[in-house]
This record gives C-alpha cells, structure tokens and sequence, in this order.
C-alpha cells in the first residue's frame, strides 16, 4: 500500500506555513525534527518512509511497556506529528514516481539520504532541482564531507565532538547524553538554513541546496568548553552537573527530608543574597569565598559548608526562601514531576493514527509568534 493513511491532529497550531509543501525523505530524529517544525507551523508534510523495512527505523524503537504490534513507538511520535505517511519502495518504479511526483510539487525537501543513493534514485539535490528551480533541498549528513557515508548514530557523535569526554561524575567513565542532543542541534541548524533559503527566495524567486552535519552542529555547540580550550588550552574533565567557570553553579546538595537541590549562583549579587538566605554572612568577609574566581577555586571547602546548611532545612522550605529573594535554585524532577507543571502541559501534542491508536509529544517549537 503506497499511502498508509494520514494521521489527523486533534488541534492545529499557527499556520505561518499555509500552502507550503514539504517532502521529508528523513528518518530517526534530526530531519522528522525539521519536518515536524514545518508541520507544526501550518505546512503540509510529506513523510516518504522505506516500505522494505516497514518505515522508519523508529517505528521499532519500543520500550519494554508498549505493544510490539503497534505500528508506532513513542520514540518515533516524538517527531513525527502531523505529517502525511507513504509507505513506498523506492526502488520500485511506481513507487518513486510518486516520490518524484510530490517532490516536483514540493517548496522543500528534507533528506538524510546517502549522497550515493540519492544520486541512483534520482532524488538528490541536483536532480530535483533541475526538475524544481524554487525547491528548497535540506540536507542532513553525519560528517562534515557529504561525500563519507560512514554510519553514525548520535552517541558517535557525542563522542567524536567531544561531549563524551566532558559528561559525567569525576573518575568515572564518560556518559552520553540521556536525549539525542547532536539530531536536535542538527535539526535547529537546518531549521535556521531552510528559513534563510526560504527568505532568498521570497526575494529572489530561486530556490537553494542548504545542508548541515551531525558533527558540524555538534562543533558549533560546544560554546564556551571551546573557547576555554581554543583561549587557555584547558581541556575540560568531567565535572557531573558543576559548571567549570561558576561556584556554586550546578552543585547539588540534599536537604534535611532527603530530596536534593540544585544551585545555579553565577553573580555576585546572587552569592550575596544566598549567604544571606541561610545565614552566612560571614562567608562573604573570607577572601577564599568573596569573588567567583575565589570561590572556583575553593569550591570544596564552600560546598562543605552549605552540605552542613542544606542538611537544616527541607527542599520546599529552601526553594521558598530562594524564590523569593532571587536565587536561582532548582527542584531535580523526574518525568512525572516535570509534567505537573503546567507549562508541560500545555505543550504536549496529541495526535490518533489511522489505528486510532493514541500518541503524544512535545511541541517542537517554544516561541511566540503573533500577527
């Protein structure tokens, strides 16, 4: 079956993106990302998966708790709300003819197609540009050289870049990332390519190749661990939640019922108003402890003394205290707590398959847009 259905949203959001057209010829997560940006805002979406494996790889990326007949997981509903579905095998004439088809209608063209076998199917960048001079192609590749088709998964990335090295507790192995943060950066990288492209060509009429790496974005995030090195030659170790630059910033502590508190003090103004929250006025007479470079350099001293504070009082008293007198401090929340909030809940997508079966998400997009 060429069209397995189209899973219908029970709510829309803006629609900035009326009347345009997207084909994602994308799996996993960085390009149904982008796709499901698009989505998202209004346009209509496309979604070509490989029939030969009964669609995206995620579709089969199930926790032990969901059904294994279910056609979906929640990995792959992460990403893919609001799209139109087409199972096709594109090696099968009739099949990439409607792939083509839609293709030539399409404003953009989201693929993480192998160089190699976008040029046998004819749906590369050049190929389909010829046949759509306005099309928009994305492109997203694991390496900076589109041309190494070397596999590469987001944890490789982690690695590769860097981020492995630096994640985790001190004197222990690295530890990746609990999401796939490198296909979410990537993802935002290519969002930013497409709006530019789309922008050209609102000017101009002509239509654009724009693409992006896994390790490229990665490279790009790095931010200030980078910089650290590329000005000082610091080579950053693992440090769990601390921050390298900040005390106490990231340190964590357990409050007298159990529960731990993260602090996040990056001003002076904010350490002040801490000494004074939990009675330590006098830390702020000790040199050791009065700047922030003082006190990076002595941050185990200093934590020892607020583990014997935060040891006092209880996680809710302490975060009262902090909230109201401007202290950046935060609870530790696991899934159920997080969506409590109904900040959550107010951004989860609910969408049914062509199943009826149920499925929910986060929004994509967390930004305001107002006409």
């Amino acid at each position: 079956m060429k069209n397995p259905g189209t899973a219908t949203p029970t709510d829309s959001p803006h629609a900035f993106f009326a009347g345009l057209k997207v084909v994602e010829f994308a799996s996993v997560l960085a390009g149904p990302a982008v796709g499901m940006f698009f989505a998202e805002l209004g346009a209509e979406v496309i979604k070509i998966e490989n029939r030969t494996t009964n669609g995206d790889v995620t579709r089969g990326w199930k926790l032990p708790t969901e059904p294994p007949s279910s056609p979906v997981s929640a990995y792959f509903a992460s990403v893919n709300w609001g799209k139109k579905h087409y199972l096709l095998d594109l090696n099968a004439p009739a099949d990439l003819s409607v792939a083509l088809h839609h293709a030539a209608q399409a404003d953009v063209v989201i693929s993480n197609f192998k160089p190699s076998s976008a040029r046998r199917l004819g749906v590369d960048a050049e190929s389909l540009r010829r046949q759509n001079p306005r099309l928009i192609y994305a492109q997203i590749n694991a390496f900076a050289d589109p041309e190494d088709e070397s596999p590469a998964f987001d944890v490789v990335l982690q690695a590769e870049a860097g981020f492995l090295h630096i994640n985790g507790e001190p004197q222990r192995p690295p530890v990746k990332m609990p999401v796939a943060l490198i296909d979410i950066l990537a993802a935002h990288q290519l969002k930013e390519a497409i709006l530019i492209a789309l922008l050209h060509r609102e000017r101009t009429g002509e239509g654009s190749t724009v693409g992006t790496s896994l390790l490229e974005s990665a490279l790009a995030s790095l931010a200030n661990q980078a910089s650290n090195y590329l000005m000082t030659g610091h080579i950053p170790h693992r440090m769990g939640t601390q921050h390298p630059n900040i005390a106490p910033y990231g340190d964590i502590f357990t409050c007298a019922d159990g529960q731990p508190i993260l602090l996040a003090v990056g001003t002076e103004r904010q350490f002040r108003q801490l000494c004074a929250v939990l009675d330590l006025e006098k830390l702020l007479e000790n040199p050791d402890f009065q700047t922030n470079a003082a006190r990076v350099q002595n941050r185990e001293r200093l934590n020892d003394i607020l583990k014997k504070t935060f040891e006092k009082t209880t996680l809710n008293d302490a975060m009262l205290l902090f909230k109201t007198n401007g202290v950046p401090a935060a609870r530790i929340r696991d899934m159920k707590s997080v969506f409590e909030m109904p900040e959550a809940q107010a951004m989860i997508l609910e969408e049914k398959t062509k199943e009826g079966i149920a499925t929910k998400r986060m929004k994509t997009i967390a930004f305001e847009l107002h006409r």
